[in-house]
């Protein structure tokens, strides 16, 4: 099970994010206003998501990103003219303020893999073009949604693919219908 952290500069800033999560019934582990908070926290978690501001009370995300274990990425929620042309650290998915809560609940949704399949799906060697165009219009959407390029979307997929022991165009497939349900 993944655990999931809210991490704010501001205490009350965590707090309402953690009940926008507790009210859509996902579970946060802990809130922390400092980076060093979270890392004594991820200690005794096997994997999970750091949701974070651009700045904690003693480092920004850049230092709390490097410092997280394989196992954990993080959210960042900030504006985009604090990030500029700032490129974002493989484990690192931004999204914009201010927030959409729709936006907030799918890009998790799709982090932690909530949705995850049961069953395994063999994809033949050689995808259909219905299967490519899946694959590039989820990529489009997450080049959208979390400011991306092409090449960080497409590792995404393939990533949560092997994550979740699925195939990329079912993973694609996710993407899409979880952007539709907005």
């Amino acid at each position: 099970m993944q655990s999931i952290i809210v991490a704010c500069y501001k205490e009350e800033d965590a707090r309402r994010i953690r009940s926008i999560l507790t009210k859509r019934g996902i579970e946060v582990a802990g809130i922390a206003t400092t980076g060093a908070q979270v890392l004594s926290m991820i200690v005794s978690m096997d994997e999970g998501v750091v949701i974070s501001t651009f700045r904690l009370r003693d480092m920004n995300y850049l230092d709390l990103s490097e410092n997280l274990s394989g196992f954990f990425h993080m959210l960042l929620l900030c504006s985009p003219d604090k990030l500029g042309d700032q490129a974002m650290p493989d484990n690192v998915v931004y999204l914009p303020m201010p927030l959409k809560v729709g936006d907030l609940m799918q890009t998790l949704q799709s982090m932690t893999g909530i949705y995850r399949p049961r069953r395994k799906i063999h994809v033949p060697p050689g995808r259909s073009e219905e299967d490519r165009k899946k694959i590039s219009d989820a990529k489009a959407i997450l080049m959208e949604r979390n400011r991306m390029t092409e090449q960080e979307a497409h590792r995404y997929l393939q990533k949560r693919a092997m994550d979740t022991g699925t195939g990329i165009v079912e993973i694609a497939e996710m993407v899409i219908v979880l952007a539709s349900a907005q």
